[in-house]
């Protein structure tokens, strides 16, 4: 039970901090590019209350943390964007959609950074405080990453969108309303589909490891930490 609160403990606060500022960071870019909808719905804020889901933040973590997953996630409540009052229309959409990922790879870096003051840091809690780092580190990346497949809802989906021509992206963005089944297809489904037959065909988490690893040991290389 000490190890498992202790897992809890270091993984809490990279999980909020990833989640609110991924959100927040849409709402910010919403209102940028003239959309005020998360605006009156108070989305515009930095405030974790504001943007976290009481299961897809909290208890789905913890969930997959006491089970021993490998592999851990967690989402918050959507930022609603309304894509009409956003001008220039396409570029807005990018940059939205855009700027979550991009808020996470720069959490990523400051946290890289940070590894370079664990010498000032008291000894009674630098554990700790290293474990927090590089948890930050890790799951900023991969929540970039994940939220770059070019599936809608997905941010990678909505770029996707956003730079198709119109004839490709509009049939598309009708995929939006699926894109958590075909995720779950992809994810779950076919591997284990695959594994009656003595098939691997696990490729998108595979995929999602290598450039997860892949981008992990370029920010340590350019933060000087590799």
């Amino acid at each position: 039970m000490n190890i498992s609160l202790y897992g809890i403990s270091v993984w809490i606060l990279p999980i909020v901090i990833a989640i609110t500022f991924h959100e927040a960071a849409h709402a910010f870019a919403a209102l940028r590019f003239g959309d005020d909808t998360a605006l009156k719905l108070g989305r515009v804020s930095f405030n974790p209350i504001r943007h976290i889901d009481p299961f897809g933040t909290i208890l789905l973590p913890g969930m997959l943390l006491l089970s021993g997953s490998p592999f851990l996630f967690g989402y918050a409540k959507p930022v609603p964007v309304d894509f009409r009052n956003l001008k220039p229309l396409r570029a807005g959409l990018v940059m939205v959609a855009l700027a979550g990922p991009a808020t996470n790879i720069a959490l990523a870096l400051a946290a890289a950074l940070a590894f370079h003051l664990m010498p000032f840091v008291p000894p009674g809690s630098g554990q700790w405080v290293a474990h927090n780092l590089y948890n930050a580190f890790s799951f900023n990346i991969l929540l970039a990453v994940f939220n770059m497949l070019p599936i809608p809802p997905l941010d990678g989906g909505r770029v996707a969108v956003g730079l198709l021509p119109s004839a490709l992206a509009r049939p598309f963005s009708r995929l939006e309303p699926y894109g958590m089944l075909i995720l779950i297809g992809f994810l779950i489904l076919l591997p284990l589909a695959g594994s009656q037959f003595g098939l691997n065909l696990n490729f998108v988490s595979g995929l999602l490891s290598a450039t997860t690893d892949s981008l992990k040991q370029l920010l340590l290389l350019l933060t000087g930490n590799a």
